[in-house]
């Protein structure tokens, strides 16, 4: 088999393309395909084709200068539509967790079973998670119906205590989430698409008494949680507010929520001899 032959044969694979739809895409018949990748080689004109359509440059299909997994990967991800992207993306996600278990006999069960979320169609109320905890990091996996995220921390060189800001500044994020009255907001602001809300309406739609909004409000802006803007009426200026875009909320809420329900990972692995902070 000649390099370049094998290279076409490598990439059609990974991007899950067959032979006949490699040759519809490139204009040739399903055999002519079938020829490279024994040891012929393609008219020197196919090749830009054959490289747009596998994704990869013109000297990666004669071996020179191949470009990495994670630029394989993104690549693809730039020319998938969007929904697609993200899932193709999870699946990545949890292909890595899988992996970094190491163990090779359970490999094709867990992957068969996870990873294009075979699991979750035969089990509609199941929450499942992978939880692996060792000296050089932390992954932390979770896949339940329409609802799945993946958080990776390398182990940092001094520890994580070094990179968290102070207690007490920590201990306000907390609070914050504790008052019940804040959660009940944020939870509101972020149901609402990106429009402004004014505070009657918030307060309408939560039950908390305007005062009490405003107050709440106030806290929220100065958290960077929400941004005011100020809008002119009839009646006179009026406060209005949405959702601040850099906030961290949604993932903070999501952790939270997994801490809360307190199961045990599906899959886990816990060897760990240094300490957390």
């Amino acid at each position: 088999m000649s390099v370049i032959g094998e290279q076409i044969r490598k990439y059609r694979i990974e991007r899950g393309i067959t032979q006949e739809q490699l040759g519809q895409m490139i204009g040739v018949t399903t055999q002519a395909v079938s020829r490279w990748e024994r040891g012929g080689t393609p008219d020197a004109e196919l090749l830009p084709d054959i490289s747009s359509i596998l994704d990869v440059s013109i000297d990666a299909l004669f071996g020179r200068n191949e470009e990495s997994l994670p630029t394989i990967i993104a690549r693809r991800l730039c020319i998938m539509p969007r929904k697609e992207a993200y899932l193709f993306a999870f699946n990545i996600c949890w292909a890595i967790q899988i992996g970094l278990l190491g163990d090779k006999e359970d490999i094709n069960e867990f992957l068969n079973r996870f990873i294009e979320h075979s699991i979750i169609n035969t089990n509609k109320e199941k929450d499942y998670f992978s939880r692996i905890i060792r000296d050089e990091g932390i992954s932390d996996v979770r896949i339940s119906p329409d609802f799945h995220h993946f958080f990776l921390m390398l182990e940092p060189k001094d520890g994580v205590n070094e990179h968290l800001s102070d207690l007490e500044s920590l201990r306000k994020v907390f609070e914050l989430l504790a008052d019940k009255k804040l959660l009940k907001i944020i939870c509101y602001i972020y149901s609402m698409p990106e429009i402004p809300v004014a505070s009657g309406l918030i307060s309408k739609k939560t039950g908390i008494k305007l005062q009490e909004v405003d107050r709440c409000m106030d806290i929220l802006c100065r958290n960077n949680i929400t941004v005011r803007c100020d809008i002119a009426t009839a009646e006179g200026m009026i406060s209005s507010y949405h959702l601040c875009r850099e906030s961290n909320i949604i993932p903070l809420l999501c952790f939270a929520d997994e801490v809360s329900r307190n199961i045990r990972p599906v899959i886990g692995e816990y060897l760990r001899s240094k300490p957390f902070l």
